[in-house]
């Protein structure tokens, strides 16, 4: 078994020396602020990606056709849906320049275009006001925004697996995940203030640009503190060694095709596929569709099964702290396997006493954001040490966002369907067999089967 590298790279010598001269003049590597840079824009990704979901109701009317509030409403979720699908095409064009042009610059731009995005929507003019091009103008952001956030987690994942330190790689997986916990929980504050200030009258009359404008102000906030991280030594000596500074214009760099490479890796692709699809699908189970499940099931009204999500989300960023620690002492796959085997075997008979009023619903949505909180700590920094540096971002980014495009993106129309048709109950069933499928998985690889510095 291939042990882990500190990070800590020889003195360059011949075609290296040029890669490590051309980054003296980059900020001294500060493994905190690198942390911050990496955090900061999974708050961002998560805000973004949440606020225009709950804003929906609200400006659906302004800036969607259609001949009822419903069918206006489903045009706009559909926007959302759209932005599902490009995830994996974002995964491959920005993961690729993430991996041929820099940590720092794949990570500046997915964060720039996310803000972008969202200070774009917050000034598209409506529906009324220039016709059919609003609804396209929003739909097209949604896309670029789409694109970016695919490639927003695997570059972070590239980048604290070589910049975090040795030791603590995975406590600084389980922080930078924790923002995506962070910005879900920030959009619904945002959400919460502009309906007290305004009312919901006022949010429907146009206050919920402010919402976009927020998320906009936020994502420059995160960009200035990026473009000020130091660039990963892992990249800048994998670079040197091919012989590429790496500031270089992608027209003159002739980086090798990363195909062949994954291609040869395809078990370990498989691998964080699976994994992605369990606790995706155990995310959007107990964080989207739980208070609608509970309600169907009898077990709780929309609004007490929210108030208990509330304290599952301290317990899932309680687990993934302490599953971080865990991993950096005794493995990743110990601590991923036993929050898989939890969701497993625990998740139909909880969710069953559940129904039945035998355990209270903030109990059982504590214990199951817990258990899904191991597997979320380690699973960013596990995956990017599955791949070898030069594809690492692709990798990594290809069969997450094609899990979460799968198993995410279609988790609230399946939950919908199955409940319309008679069958609440079997809901359970699916993110219990994902993450059964997940734990097996595990077993394909080994800890550690690639070194995180190039030259091992």
């Amino acid at each position: 078994m291939t042990s882990i590298e500190t990070g800590r790279q020889p003195k360059a010598t011949g075609p290296a020396a040029g890669a490590v001269a051309a980054t003296a003049a980059a900020p001294a590597r500060r493994p905190r602020r690198e942390l911050a840079a990496a955090t900061v824009g999974s708050v961002v990704e998560a805000y973004d990606w949440t606020i225009y979901g709950i804003l929906a109701p609200y400006f659906a009317e302004a800036l969607f056709p259609g001949t009822s509030p419903t069918a206006k409403l489903i045009a706009a979720y559909l926007g959302f849906a759209l932005g599902f699908l490009v995830r994996p095409l974002g995964s491959v064009l920005i993961g690729r320049l993430t991996d041929t042009r820099g940590r720092r610059y794949g990570l500046t731009l997915t964060v720039g275009l996310i803000a972008a995005g969202s200070l774009f929507l917050a000034v598209v003019p409506g529906y009324a006001s220039i016709g059919l091009a609003a609804p396209l103008l929003v739909v097209g952001a949604r896309l670029v925004q789409g694109l970016s956030v695919g490639a927003e987690n695997p570059s972070v994942a590239a980048y604290v697996t070589e910049t975090a330190p040795a030791g603590r790689r995975y406590f600084y997986s389980a922080v930078s995940y924790g923002g995506v916990v962070l910005g879900s929980a920030l959009s619904f504050i945002v959400m919460n203030v502009l309906l007290g200030v305004f009312g919901e009258s006022g949010v429907e009359d146009g206050a919920w640009r402010y919402g976009f404008v927020f998320g906009g102000l936020l994502g420059l906030t995160a960009l200035w503190i990026r473009r000020g991280a130091a660039e990963s030594g892992v990249f800048t000596a994998a670079a040197g060694k091919a012989g590429q500074a790496p500031e270089a214009k992608a027209a003159d760099r002739k980086a090798p095709s990363p195909w062949p490479v994954l291609r040869a890796h395809l078990g370990r692709l498989a691998v964080v596929f699976a994994i992605t699809s369990g606790a995706t699908t155990a995310f959007y189970f107990v964080t989207v569709d739980f208070p609608s499940y509970a309600e169907s099931a009898g077990a709780a009204t929309k609004e007490e099964t929210s108030a208990a999500l509330l304290l599952g989300m301290v317990a899932l960023l309680a687990a993934m702290l302490g599953g971080g620690k865990a991993a950096d002492r005794f493995g990743a796959l110990p601590v991923l396997r036993l929050g898989f085997a939890g969701l497993a075997l625990g998740s139909v008979p909880l969710l069953l006493a559940m129904n039945s009023g035998r355990i209270p619903v903030p109990v059982v949505t504590v214990v199951l954001l817990f258990l899904l909180g191991l597997p979320l700590a380690v699973s960013n920094v596990f995956a990017g040490q599955l791949f070898p540096p030069a594809v690492r971002a692709v990798a990594v980014g290809l069969p997450t966002a094609a899990a979460i495009s799968l198993f995410g993106g279609t988790f609230p129309m399946l939950a919908e369907l199955l409940r319309s048709a008679g069958h609440n109950a079997w809901l359970p069933w699916w993110p219990a067999l994902t993450a059964a499928a997940a734990l097996a998985a595990s077993w394909g690889v080994r800890e550690h089967p690639e070194s995180v510095t190039p030259h091992a």
